[in-house]
């Protein structure tokens, strides 16, 4: 005979080794997606002070911004010209005191990265070009339409903000979202799945009720 209580606590110890691995499996999944290597870590929290730099750097630089008054070619060369003033009489300080200066890092981009950047840039560009094309052919009017709606919505935050105010929201979005959602992974996946099928079924009563009924390129569509 087998025993049901040894079999049953190796169950429940399995299912427990079983759930850090998966956790660890979808961090190491979402690292990959983001591109991986230190842009990846920067975006996760895993380098928890470049990623605060970032914040705050953001912060005060939309407060120049958007406060000041000054144009942003005069805010960003006082800026710089704080900042070179500053090092050079660190510099020339250490060498009055005698002391020696922690070497900084040498900032120079890769040719690996470079080459990545470039090709993400190429798809994206030849993606939006393809989607102009389709658009302008009257091919697809579903794409029209989401086209539409997202220029429109685009105008009316424009209407309420201004454009460093959204770069800053941006900003703020890309380096805490990545981050909360891989704390928080099941919890998002699972109430953006119920928002994607109530999405779904509202977008169907749509097409069947105004799309279908509209002449010319949609009768491609619903032949397909």
């Amino acid at each position: 005979m087998v025993d049901i209580s040894d079999t049953t606590a190796g169950n429940v110890e399995g299912d427990g080794k079983d759930a850090p691995c998966t956790s660890c499996d979808r961090q190491t999944l979402l690292h990959q997606s983001m591109g991986g290597g230190k842009a990846a870590d920067i975006l996760l929290w895993k380098q928890r002070h470049v990623s605060f730099g970032i914040v705050v750097v953001a912060t005060v630089f939309w407060l120049l911004i958007e406060y000041s008054g000054l144009p942003l070619l005069t805010t960003c060369s006082d800026v710089l010209l704080i900042l070179v003033v500053l090092l050079f009489l660190r510099a020339n300080y250490a060498a009055f005191r005698n002391k020696q200066l922690q070497t900084l890092p040498q900032l120079a981009l890769s040719e690996e990265f470079v080459n990545n950047v470039a090709a993400s840039l190429r798809a994206k560009i030849n993606n939006t070009l393809l989607m102009a094309h389709e658009i302008t052919l009257g091919n697809d009017f579903k794409l029209f339409f989401r086209m539409v709606i997202g220029l429109w919505l685009l105008s009316v935050m424009g209407s309420y903000v201004s454009f460093f105010t959204f770069a800053y929201i941006g900003t703020i979005i890309s380096i805490t979202i990545p981050a909360l959602y891989s704390k928080y992974d099941e919890h998002v996946d699972r109430y953006c799945g119920m928002i994607r099928q109530q999405f779904r079924k509202h977008y169907r009563v749509m097409d069947e009720s105004v799309f279908s009924r509209l002449p010319g390129s949609l009768s491609k569509d619903k032949d397909q």
